[in-house]
């Protein structure tokens, strides 16, 4: 399927630089890491860095689903609002969450539990007569006329058993890796008992972190957020996604090592054709002078070169650039974005 978007996209290329952080934690609690160019990275997953932006889309005033294992719960509200009795209620979502999950997390919109209380509705709220192949049937209708969830539009959906439940993801995002070579540090705290006669420390521990400058990569496909959304709150859904984008902040270790740090410099492209990420290969150098000036040539060069490259192929409709110039502000960015969409 096609639309007036399809294959046009906006790239996010965004460096952000953090200290003292463990922005995001492996399975022993140390910063997560990677060999990119035959040397440590620092790195941040995509899926922390995704959470916290379906987060902040929350604030923006778009419809977001909710993502849970309590299905149930979301689907009685509904069936209750249909007029569903307490065990009818209660019946219905059981059997229709049972249909849909096994033990793992479901993305559904307001429009989609609505839909299926109505749908329940119409069996009588008899709990026997819903079979998976309607439930699959009346999301995939829904799907079919344009969801109302901005965040699941955006991150895509993956329902084992109802594949007609599927949406494919409008936003790429790359893990988040330092431009440089990292290598993690050891912080050894103690504490003293408030009460205690003992001079000396209580407690004593060691904590994992690192400091780095991140490359992030994001890509946003217009074609296949307008097929999922619709085009009527397009430029609603470009603003309320940068300005997630530019807020969202992984929340690993804020109490104790605040990272707060916005973004440094971001390169921002409208264009169709091949997404294209820069992969910092060659680890960049402070010389004494930080780590971000090294960064933002390396961005551009590796991105200008490219597009020398590319051709007519790049396909680049406009390129921003945010960072340097103090009069143009995240708001002028993200007007300037909102214009390459009709409404």
């Amino acid at each position: 399927m096609t639309n007036n978007y399809t294959n046009r996209r906006i790239e996010y290329h965004i460096l952000q630089s953090f200290p003292v952080t463990c922005l995001n934690r492996d399975d022993v609690g140390a910063p997560k890491t990677a060999i990119v160019g035959g040397v440590t990275r620092a790195r941040v997953s995509s899926q922390c860095w995704k959470r916290q932006v379906r987060m902040a889309l929350r604030e923006s005033g778009m419809r977001c689903g909710v993502r849970t294992k309590h299905v149930e719960k979301l689907l009685y509200s509904a069936l209750s609002d249909e007029g569903a009795s307490e065990d009818q209620a209660t019946q219905c979502a059981e059997k229709i969450a049972k249909e849909l999950v096994d033990d793992t997390l479901l993305f559904l919109s307001d429009r989609e539990c609505q839909a299926f209380a109505k749908f329940a509705a119409e069996k009588e709220f008899k709990a026997d007569a819903i079979k998976v192949n309607d439930i699959s049937k009346v999301a995939k209708k829904i799907i079919d006329e344009n969801l109302d969830a901005l965040d699941i539009a955006l991150f895509g959906r993956m329902v084992a058993k109802a594949a007609d439940m599927n949406v494919e993801a409008a936003a790429s995002f790359s893990h988040a890796i330092s431009t440089h070579k990292v290598a993690n540090e050891l912080d050894f705290f103690t504490a003293l008992d408030d009460l205690g006669e003992e001079p000396g420390s209580a407690h004593m521990g060691t904590l994992e972190f690192n400091s780095a400058t991140y490359y992030r990569y994001v890509c946003l496909d217009l074609g296949q957020l307008v097929q999922t959304l619709g085009d009527s709150d397009l430029k609603k859904a470009v603003e309320a996604f940068t300005k997630a984008l530019f807020v969202a902040i992984p929340a690993a270790r804020q109490t104790t090592q605040s990272g707060a740090c916005p973004w440094e410099f971001a390169r921002v492209y409208v264009r169709a054709g091949q997404r294209l990420q820069v992969p910092f290969d060659k680890p960049v150098r402070a010389n004494g002078h930080g780590y971000l000036e090294p960064s933002i040539s390396e961005l551009r060069n590796y991105l200008d070169t490219k597009e020398k490259l590319w051709g007519d192929l790049f396909s680049k409709e406009a390129m921003y650039e945010w960072g340097q110039d103090s009069s143009y502000n995240i708001n002028a960015l993200i007007n300037d974005l909102c214009n390459h969409v009709e409404k």
